[in-house]
């Protein structure tokens, strides 16, 4: 069977969920084809060199620098609007070249077609809005159902049962669970032995899980990515223990930069970050989604202290019910 798997490239945690669901894939001797655009794809290559992938067309956003987010979601809808014709056209040009068994879309929602057989994952099947355009909530979730509907699954990676999930109001609870299949959560943890060793360690490092009590791990669009990481500096800068912060930057060289107590690393690969997080006292993150999953599955979110992206709603939801 061939398949395509293509991430939305909104931070790294559409890219990293779908590692186990390409893992499966390969195990079970299918082909699989990667899709996605900027870091996210770049993430994938990382992991998986060896696998064929399809540049798709980039959903360019940015956050503001301020906490509210204004005018963030009303530049988003025509960008939005443009990527999912974008990624729709695009996609049945491939299909004039080469076919596909099976498409699995983390939340691009243009990655539908009736010659075959389309998957639509995502975990929020209710849209959270700011508070100031909570009026509108309910239109969004009609418009998102309108879009999934379209596709012939939605998968959602999160436990079934309706009082004991991780997604919580946001997969859980409406007229829409009825669509959803729930497949369980998605970590890229999944399967990996803490001992195991990757030839492209970041220099700099030595012997790093005995090392960082204080572990940082960042994502996410700019700029609230940098002021998040410059915000971490300036808290840790004068610790009186080591802090390790790594940046979710994908490419360049791998080298290690020393601000007073604190070490950054531009990103680190799953086999060095699991034990990292193991050994750490605690673990700074921001509370999206895929990052509370992997958490969850290695039994860390009693170590974790949650920094939502400032007006990502979505965030402060999970931030406040996993604080």
């Amino acid at each position: 069977m061939k398949i395509l798997i293509a991430p939305l490239n909104w931070g790294l945690g559409h890219a990293t969920r779908c590692i186990p669901l390409i893992r499966h894939y390969l195990a079970a001797g299918n082909e699989v084809v990667l899709g996605g655009d900027g870091e996210s794809i770049k993430r994938l290559r990382q992991t998986f060199p060896a696998l064929r992938t399809i540049d798709l067309p980039s959903l360019e956003l940015r956050y503001t620098d301020n906490a509210q987010q204004r005018g963030f979601y009303l530049r988003a809808i025509p960008a939005l609007i443009r990527f999912t014709l974008s990624d729709y056209y695009y996609l049945h040009q491939q299909l004039a070249i080469e076919h596909f068994d099976l498409i699995i879309s983390d939340n691009r929602f243009g990655l539908f077609t009736r010659e075959t057989r389309c998957v639509y994952m995502t975990h929020q099947l209710y849209v959270q809005l700011p508070k100031r355009l909570r009026v509108f909530q309910p239109l969004a979730r009609a418009l998102h159902a309108c879009i999934y509907k379209r596709y012939n699954e939605v998968w959602v990676p999160d436990y079934a049962d309706p009082t004991h999930n991780l997604a919580g109001v946001l997969a859980h609870g409406g007229r829409f669970d009825s669509y959803a299949k729930y497949i369980g959560p998605l970590s890229r943890f999944s399967n990996l032995e803490s001992g195991s060793r990757h030839p492209e360690k970041p220099t700099g490092l030595q012997k790093p899980e005995a090392e960082y009590p204080i572990l940082a791990i960042l994502s996410g669009l700019e700029p609230q990515r940098t002021l998040f990481e410059q915000e971490l500096i300036a808290r840790f800068k004068e610790s009186t223990e080591p802090v390790l912060i790594v940046r979710g930057k994908i490419g360049g060289p791998a080298t290690a930069t020393h601000i007073g107590a604190v070490t950054l690393v531009p990103n680190m690969n799953d086999e060095q970050l699991l034990p990292l997080m193991q050994q750490a006292k605690k673990i700074i993150v921001r509370s999206g989604y895929s990052t509370i999953m992997d958490l969850s599955v290695l039994g860390l979110l009693s170590k974790a202290e949650f920094h939502p992206t400032p007006g990502q709603s979505e965030q402060e939801y999970l931030a406040s019910r996993f604080a």
